[in-house]
């Protein structure tokens, strides 16, 4: 092999590494977002009985 495949894989790892990362940023982001929706609802919950 030559150095532009070993370039290209490199870039290759890269990319898809970059793209893993920002997917489980995501998901972490969706599940940070559900519980603060889950923690307000309580919120509201508790104010409507007192």
């Amino acid at each position: 092999m030559d150095a532009s495949h070993y370039l290209l894989a490199a870039n290759a790892a890269v990319w898809i590494g970059l793209g893993g990362y920002i997917f489980f940023i995501a998901r972490g982001q969706a599940w940070i977002e559900q519980r603060l929706q889950h923690l307000e609802d309580l919120d509201s919950e508790q104010h409507k009985y007192e």
